[in-house]
């Protein structure tokens, strides 16, 4: 090993050694000690600024001016070698006095005061005669005035002309033996002053000389330590009585934590700092606040904020390293403590273990830090400007809160500090953070049961439905679109279980951290923990399974089989051969009823755009989304100068998921209780449109399965005139006439239907030669052989299926029924039609299916998933909304657009009629 590694390795173990030293409640799990200030101990006790505490001065000893040392009493001479215990030496022979300095007794002997060569006056004191003498032993002649000075008392003698040092080493102004020839620093300024620290420290107890060690250690930000083998021999070797040696582990430092720690929301945390300039003198306790500890300016409003209990606390910006040299021309170094009280209310400590991330074994927890080095990097004197500058570009101060039923094993304060060398002449990035965290407890597996219940739940019922549309569409054995279609079932059923997780997770958290009131207990999952991670897999899963089902919906729906079944009589008998067989009525009232199914394909119970506008206004404007802020504030208009937490991105979405959902509730109960019934109900008036034009409308939605709206006009012809029609709606209204309804005295006029195979087979049949001739501009080319015969079997069909419903057909006839109880709950079909077709009474308008209008709950859970996402990755409420209106525009476009031409095909109405 080269003599800088050794002396930089004997450097650090003596750097732990001096810690030791100093901080002997270290030494084992107590680490709480009373908070004690040096105006605080008695006339006969010290302030200690290794232990921190008051400790006794020896006999004839009383405490210094400052109150961090032992001074002799009046009459003593005291050797002091930096130990805040000094030796005493009493004055006893008569006409012997103390120096003003107290390391000599002196006799006056005259008032002459004609001393010779080689002898001075003793100045120092005054109203006295001085003596006149030679220097006597370990002194010397000041050049500069005429009076002896004594040697530095780590100097043993002199030659009455210069001080000696023999059989030492002079080494940073003194003499001592030199234990480790090796030892070498890494800077200027360890190799003028580390040998002189260490010896003193060692050999003279001087407890500022250990304190510059340690804050050498402490500077030393970018190596490790030696292993705990040798560190203990170098201790049990040392030789120091002052301080007590202590038992080290350089893998980690162990602490113990008070049971009764308890903070309150928003309460100041209670932090202490001894603070130590570079030459080991101890400077003093400081509170915690503003910018003690953070480099960059601000107000001290929004600086306190980051010792608000609760609040999670973030602050970066570039600073000028010249700016923080001028801030810290010399480095200051910090201890820091967290205040409490005991059981009998008596102020204490507990220290902030510090962790250096630069460094990843031996030194990494340690008591000390700084933040701005501009020592270390001074080359050539230290009057040099420095090339280098050490700074603490991030400080995380981590708090961790127990489970309230588990026990505190973990320290309730972690500082962890990450230091970077950097040029004089540069900016560098600097930030100071306040981070929470808890463990998780049973949430995991909890959440896990949660996902694993609702999630087998939903695929059984995927199970079912795709039974159920087996059934719907006939099939006698499983095929591939069986499987794809289970897959399209249970891609629905997954996103909402999902979605419940993630919303179920949000909202836990909301209420569970903000509502806190006294002590808090709870603190939010970390940025980037494992309940975040896990609640962006279910977020990320929700809306990506949303999405498919929204797929699955737009092909079923823009895939559905529609006819328009025109119940109208010709008024005359056609008089030539060619006219029969094409029955002379008007075709503006299919046109009419073609026109207004297109018109509600895309109507919605909640109108989109208004939802998105309210749920921004509430977020935005009303300023709710300040409750997802990682604080535990509620503040929905925080005032100016105050800061503002970073958004949680669970409580994000728990936040904006409930605005969504009561806004959609608000919604749905004034479509439902007062729009539909005092002002428009389309669906209502659809089926009213239909029984005025004289028009049905069966619909399949799946191959056996679809739904019928009853419009036959009760008066038997709809395509009547304006005094007519009144007279007709005139009987209705006074009961003259019979119900509207497909059977003899009942109104209902809207059905499920479930066709036996016999009746679907036969509906093919008549079906094909209609979808294959062709539409649009080649339908009008005159003598088109395909679009005669496409209009033949328009008729054709439009006959069959009238008979049908009159039930002409004994062989593929139907019945009437309601569905049993649970089969309305499930909206599920028990029964296999074999024999005869079943058309199911429906009160609730469900038809509405293969519309917008009866599946918003699909239309609104994409657009919340799609809003959150949006939300997730730009956490920007303003951009979510903006993406979720383009997207809610293009999705009602395509099925718009589609779904008209696929009206115009089934039902032989030209897309230049449908307005």
């Amino acid at each position: 090993m080269q003599t800088t590694e050794g002396g930089r390795m004997f450097r650090d173990r003596f750097a732990l050694v001096c810690m030791v030293l100093l901080y002997p409640s270290l030494a084992s799990t107590q680490t709480n000690m009373a908070l004690v200030r040096p105006s605080a101990c008695a006339s006969t006790e010290f302030f200690n600024t290794a232990t921190l505490q008051c400790s006794s001065c020896g006999a004839s000893q009383v405490k210094s001016a400052d109150g961090l040392k032992c001074t002799c009493a009046s009459g003593y001479t005291e050797a002091d070698f930096g130990s805040p215990l000094v030796t005493c030496t009493p004055c006893a022979t008569a006409g012997l006095i103390v120096s003003l300095d107290k390391r000599l007794c002196l006799m006056c002997l005259n008032s002459s005061c004609a001393c010779g060569a080689n002898s001075v006056r003793d100045e120092n004191i005054p109203q006295r005669t001085a003596a006149c003498t030679g220097c006597s032993s370990n002194t010397v002649p000041n050049p500069i005035g005429s009076r002896c000075v004594l040697c530095q008392q780590t100097y043993t003698n002199s030659n009455n002309t210069i001080c000696q040092c023999t059989g030492k080493t002079e080494t940073g102004g003194l003499c001592l033996v030199v234990r480790a020839p090796t030892m070498r620093g890494t800077t200027l300024w360890e190799n003028m002053f580390i040998q002189a620290a260490y010896g003193a420290c060692q050999d003279y107890n001087n407890v500022t000389s250990c304190q510059m060690l340690m804050n050498m250690n402490a500077m030393n930000v970018f190596s490790a330590s030696s292993d705990a083998e040798l560190l203990q021999a170098t201790i049990l070797n040392s030789g120091n009585t002052f301080m007590p040696t202590w038992n080290y582990s350089t893998a980690t430092l162990a602490y113990s934590s008070p049971t009764n720690l308890a903070f309150m929301r928003n309460s100041k945390m209670p932090l202490q700092v001894a603070k130590y300039d570079v030459r080991g003198n101890f400077l003093g306790w400081q509170d915690v606040s503003s910018g003690t500890l953070q480099l960059c300016p601000n107000t001290p409003s929004i600086l306190d904020a980051a010792y608000a209990f609760g609040t999670t606390y973030n602050q970066s910006c570039t600073m000028q390293v010249s700016d923080l040299l001028q801030r810290f021309p010399e480095p200051v170094f910090y201890q820091l403590y967290l205040q409490y009280n005991d059981s009998s209310g008596k102020p204490m400590l507990l220290m902030v273990p510090v962790q250096n991330t630069n460094i990843q074994t031996g030194r990494q927890a340690q008591p000390r830090f700084f933040l701005v080095d501009g020592l270390s990097g001074r080359t050539g004197s230290l009057d040099n400007t420095p090339t280098t500058v050490n700074i603490a570009t991030s400080i995380v101060l981590s708090i961790y809160l127990p489970m309230p039923t588990t026990a505190r094993t973990t320290p309730p304060f972690m500082m962890t500090v990450q230091y970077q060398k950097v040029n004089n002449n540069t900016s560098v990035q600097v930030a100071f953070a306040v981070v929470y965290t808890q463990d998780s407890g049973n949430y995991k597996l909890n959440t896990d049961i949660s996902l694993g219940v609702i999630g087998s739940a939903a695929a059984l019922y995927a199970i079912l439905e795709t039974s159920s549309w087996v059934r719907r569409s006939g099939l006698q054995n499983v095929q591939l679109t069986v499987v794809v279609k289970f897959f399209a079932f249970l891609a629905g059923s997954l996103a909402n279980t999902f979605f419940m997780v993630a919303y179920g997770t949000a909202v836990y958290w909301l209420i569970v951290f903000k509502g806190q009131r006294a002590s808090v207990d709870v603190t939010l999952p970390p940025a980037g923990g494992q309940v975040e991670r896990d609640f962006t897999v279910y977020l990320s899963c929700a809306f990506a399974l949303k999405a498919l089902e929204l797929i699955h919906l737009l092909v079923t729906q823009l895939t559905i089989s529609i006819f328009l079944i025109d119940w109208e009589k010709p008024k005359e008998r056609p008089s030539t051969n060619a006219e029969r067989g094409k029955p002379s009525v008007s075709i503006w009232r299919t046109f009419l009823v073609a026109n207004e199914w297109n018109e509600i394909q895309t109507n919605r119970k909640l109108s989109p755009t208004l939802q998105i506008v309210a749920v921004l206004l509430l977020l935005e404007v009303v300023g709710l989304k300040n409750i997802a802020s990682k604080d535990l504030n509620l503040d929905l208009h925080p005032a100016d100068g105050t800061y503002l937490a970073s958004g949680s991105i669970i409580l994000r979405f728990g936040v904006s998921v409930s605005m969504w959902l009561a806004v959609a509730l608000v919604q749905i109960l004034f479509v439902v209780v007062i729009y539909e019934r005092f002002v428009e109900d389309k669906l209502h008036n659809f089926v009213d449109l239909c029984s005025l034009s004289n028009v049905s409308v069966f619909v399949l939605m799946h191959r056996c399965y679809g739904f019928y709206i009853h419009g036959r006009s009760v008066h038997g012809q709809a395509d009547v005139s304006m005094e007519t029609m009144l007279a007709h709606l005139k009987k209705e209204e006074e009961n003259l006439c019979p119900l509207r309804g497909l059977e003899p005295s009942s109104d209902v006029q809207t059905f499920e239907v479930l066709l036996s195979d016999r009746v679907r087979h036969q509906y093919e049949k008549i079906l094909q030669p209609l979808l294959e001739a062709p539409t649009g501009m080649k339908a009008r080319i005159d003598g088109n052989p395909l679009m005669e015969q496409r209009m033949k079997t328009y008729y054709t069909f439009n006959r069959f299926l009238s008979a049908f419903l009159e039930h002409v057909y004994k062989d593929m006839d139907y019945m009437v029924k309601d569905k049993v109880f649970l089969e309305r709950i499930m909206g599920m079909e028990f029964q296999q039609p074999i024999e005869r077709s079943i058309l199911y009474n429906d009160d609730r308008g469900l038809f509405s299916k293969v519309l917008f209008y009866g599946n918003e709950l699909v239309l609104l859970l994409f657009d919340i998933l799609l809003f959150s996402v949006v939300d997730l990755g730009a956490q920007n409420f303003v951009l979510a909304a903006i993406i979720t209106y383009i997207v809610q525009k293009l999705v009602v476009i395509l099925r718009a657009t589609v779904g008209r031409k696929n009206l115009s095909k089934q039902t032989m109405v030209e897309e230049q009629f449908l307005i």
